[in-house]
């Protein structure tokens, strides 16, 4: 499986050779491991600033890996699984958690209180 997001459009026609597009930048399907390789080599060249993921079943103990290209979550191997480390909140470009709730009274709560 392969992940796209934001990439050329000339990148997703050229996928649509080897691999099936089954939702917008989401290509399925089974290749070898050196047509698969000759992809990724394809993708890193073609995304320019477009992030990509590619996810390939192997012989771990997981049972599958995956490379990743321009993302912001970063790969760590644990204790001999692979997994994607989300960045902290300090190191996010904002500064803070987007998903965090803001502090203070919400406006609901203020007019409640009065």
């Amino acid at each position: 499986m392969l992940v796209l997001t934001a990439c050329p459009a000339g990148l997703r026609g050229h996928l649509t050779r080897w691999l099936l597009e089954i939702s917008a930048g989401v290509f399925v399907g089974r290749v070898s491991a050196r047509v698969r390789a000759e992809l990724w080599q394809r993708v890193t060249e073609l995304a320019k600033d477009g992030r990509a993921v590619m996810v390939f079943q192997d012989d771990t103990e997981q049972g599958f890996s995956f490379q990743v290209n321009k993302h912001h979550w970063s790969v760590v191997d644990h204790d001999g699984l692979t997994l994607m480390l989300r960045p902290s909140a300090a190191d996010s470009p904002e500064g803070h958690d987007a998903g965090a709730p803001r502090k203070g009274w919400s406006k609901a709560s203020r007019r409640r209180r009065r």
